[in-house]
């Protein structure tokens, strides 16, 4: 029996890119490519995250993904993957997407059970090409809202109306939670929250709210106003917030695109007003899913070193972390 590595078998070839007939239609084709010409890294990088969880399907259970996606990404980070594999690199390209969407998915279902009823709103906010809505089981009772900008929400919008009427795409177009409601708006101005309501929001109902690889995009100031107006849901209603953030040395990683960052979420959204934080980093047991086997890995270093270290003693490099944050807050718990 070989070793595991990332879930897979050494030995075990890993799952090609299969884009379905559907991807090669002139209107499919043509949106994929009017991206890479008209899209920014930020609207970009929902079609990384599709591709990865498109390629990690063999833990990830996403048949839109791939659709979504499209054959650019899919290629680019399939030959990233044959490349670790074959120099038996410890951590395989796209790992980071397939541990952080599993964490996600866990704690998003965690919390629908945590309400009464196991009914509630569910906000993913910067949503891009996220398909739970169309997955997971445990949203048939809640009302889901995709907030991001116009021009991601209507190419989604346009392949997944392409799927629907495919018959060969139609068992994945099946929505799994009880609506989904698709709201154009940047969250880095200051009307996405009416919109949001005009979109049928009620802040009176329960509500989780999803920021998965959005809050290191945005500034400082827009980041804390995110995070301001999701913490006043607090004093309405049960809320709870799923949300990863950036250490200070991980947007060194890219200083164009990540500009957001907190060493210690933990102490920040408490201070903010949630009652209840819990913080996770890739490699620990609820952020592992059995994809980190080689304890010489980069996450599992790091978790050996305390979180105030700015530089891996071993090597002198930055000690680039990603927080995975669960937080909650009620009327009844809020700070006054």
């Amino acid at each position: 029996m070989s070793i595991q590595m990332n879930g897979l078998p050494l030995d075990h070839p890993w799952p090609e890119p299969k884009l379905p007939e559907l991807w090669y239609s002139d209107t499919i084709k043509g949106l994929h490519a009017s991206t890479e010409n008209d899209w920014d890294s930020l609207r970009l990088s929902a079609l990384q995250t599709a591709a990865g969880r498109a390629l990690w399907r063999h833990v990830i259970h996403d048949p839109l993904a791939g659709l979504l996606a499209g054959e650019t990404y899919l290629k680019s980070l399939y030959d990233k993957i044959k490349k670790d594999r074959l120099n038996n690199a410890r951590e395989v390209s796209g790992v980071i997407i397939a541990v952080r969407t599993l964490w996600f998915d866990t704690k998003l279902e965690a919390a629908i059970n945590s309400f009464e009823d196991r009914a509630a709103q569910v906000v993913l906010l910067g949503a891009g090409m996220d398909a739970r809505a169309y997955r997971l089981n445990c949203l048939k009772e809640s009302n889901v809202f995709e907030i991001d900008f116009p021009e991601v929400l209507q190419m989604k919008t346009t392949i997944l109306q392409a799927a629907e009427n495919s018959k060969k795409e139609a068992e994945h177009f099946i929505v799994t939670a009880k609506s989904v409601s698709r709201v154009a708006a940047d969250i880095r101005q200051k009307d996405w929250l009416n919109k949001l309501q005009l979109a049928g929001f009620e802040p009176h109902k329960n509500t989780v709210w999803v920021l998965e690889g959005i809050l290191y995009y945005l500034s400082h100031s827009q980041a804390m106003e995110v995070l301001n107006i999701i913490t006043e849901n607090c004093n309405l209603t049960h809320t709870v917030l799923l949300a990863d953030f950036m250490n200070k040395q991980s947007t060194t990683l890219s200083k164009s695109n990540f500009h957001f960052y907190s060493d210690w979420p933990d102490q920040l959204l408490p201070s903010l007003g949630f009652s209840d934080v819990n913080l996770s980093q890739i490699g620990d047991p609820d952020a592992h899913f059995g994809l980190l086997h080689d304890p010489q890995n980069l996450f599992n270093k790091l978790l050996s070193l305390p979180r105030s270290t700015e530089t891996h003693p071993d090597d002198g490099k930055p000690c680039c972390r990603l927080y995975l944050v669960q937080a909650s807050g009620s009327p009844s718990q809020t700070k006054s």
